[in-house]
């Protein structure tokens, strides 16, 4: 599948203390860069109900969702995949913040470090780029 159709994926774009809720990747696509959290959506699942699902899967936290940014589309040149040399993505964004306010995050194996960046937005992965520029 990965080879011939892209991926259906959410990615949440939280925001907490003045700033967005980032995650360091520790596997591809953009292993070792920092990226909002997310994950493919599975079938017959609602996409808002993914962006739940991830949250809690990848972070240990709820989230209440603010707004939906869009579909954008992602091209990887790396896959995980034996046999496959890339990816491609049509993520849609949502605007998320944490149910609680001092979150207690559990974290995962698809990360090494979570962190808030705050305003000027400079330097992030293309595609975490454009989500922060559409906020």
């Amino acid at each position: 599948m990965v080879a011939n159709v892209p991926l259906v994926s959410v990615d949440l774009v939280i925001e907490h203390d003045g700033g967005v809720f980032l995650g360091k990747r520790e596997n591809e696509p953009a292993e070792g860069e920092w990226f909002v959290p997310g994950g493919t959506v599975f079938k017959n699942e609602p996409r808002t109900d993914a962006v739940h699902r991830v949250a809690n899967e990848e972070l240990g936290e709820a989230v209440v969702i603010d707004d939906c940014l869009g579909t954008y589309e992602h091209f990887y040149e790396t896959a995980d995949v034996d046999g496959v040399d890339s990816k491609h993505y049509l993520a849609t964004a949502y605007r998320c913040h944490f149910e609680r306010d001092d979150p207690e995050i559990v974290g995962d194996d698809q990360h090494s470090d979570f962190r808030v960046f705050t305003p000027p937005f400079e330097n992030h992965h293309r595609y975490v780029q454009r989500y922060l520029d559409d906020c």
